[in-house]
C-alpha cells in the first residue's frame, strides 16, 4: 500500500515540475526560466555542500564524545536527498531541494520524520526496545516452546532453566509457594490480607 503512494507521488513530482515550468515560462520567457533553473540549482548545490560540511563536522564531533549522531545522519541523508531534487531541472524539485536544504525547515521535516517513518520501523525490528515497549515478565508467548523453550538450550530436552517461560516462586514449579500468596493471574498476585 504504501509502495502505491510512493510511485504516485514519484509519477506527480515531475508532472507538477512539467506543468510549473510551462507556466514560468509563459510568464517570464524562456531563456529566463532556463537560467533562473540553472541559476537555482547552482545555489542549491552550494548549500548543500556547506550544509553537508556542517552536518559532517556535528557527526565527528559526537563521535569523538562517544554519542551516537542520530540527527546528523538523517540530516545527511535529507542533504543528499535535496542535492537530488536541486540536481533535477524544474521549479518544484528546485522548491523542495531548498526546503531539505535549509535548517529551519529541514529541522521539522527531520522531526516528522524520526517520528513517523524511522523510530517506528526501528521498533517494529527491534520487537519494541527502540521505545521501551520491551516485554518484561518472563518468555513472551506463555513459554510455549519458542526460541528458548521446549528445551532448545538444554541438552537432552529435560527441564532446564528456559523451559516453561514463566518459572519462578509463585506458579509451583519453581520453589515452594508461599500459603499467604494466591496466583490469581498474569502478574497480578493478592494475600489473604486482601480477601
Amino acid at each position: 500500500m504504501r509502495t502505491r503512494y510512493a510511485i504516485a507521488a514519484l509519477l506527480l513530482i515531475p508532472l507538477a515540475d512539467a506543468i510549473m515550468l510551462v507556466f514560468v515560462a509563459g510568464e517570464i520567457g524562456a531563456v529566463p526560466t532556463v537560467l533562473l533553473v540553472v541559476l537555482t540549482g547552482l545555489i542549491g548545490m552550494l548549500l548543500v555542500r556547506a550544509e553537508g560540511r556542517h552536518t559532517l563536522a556535528r557527526i565527528q564531533q559526537k563521535a569523538a564524545r562517544g554519542e551516537a549522531p542520530t540527527d546528523e545522519l538523517l540530516d545527511g541523508a535529507l542533504l543528499i536527498a535535496a542535492g537530488a531534487f536541486l540536481l533535477t531541472p524544474g521549479v518544484v524539485t528546485d522548491a523542495l531541494g531548498f526546503l531539505l536544504t535549509i535548517p529551519p525547515t529541514r529541522y521539522p521535516i527531520r522531526t516528522l520524520l524520526k517520528k513517523y517513518v524511522v523510530v517506528p520501523k526501528l521498533d517494529e525490528r527491534t520487537g519494541g526496545f527502540v521505545t521501551g515497549g520491551v516485554w518484561t515478565g518472563g518468555f513472551p508467548n506463555g513459554g510455549d516452546g519458542g526460541q528458548f523453550g521446549g528445551g532448545s538450550v538444554g541438552s537432552d530436552g529435560g527441564e532446564g532453566p528456559f523451559d516453561g517461560g514463566n518459572a519462578g516462586p509463585f506458579d509451583g514449579t519453581g520453589g515452594e509457594q508461599s500459603d499467604d500468596v494466591y496466583d490469581v493471574g498474569a502478574d497480578e498476585y493478592r494475600t489473604k490480607d486482601d480477601e
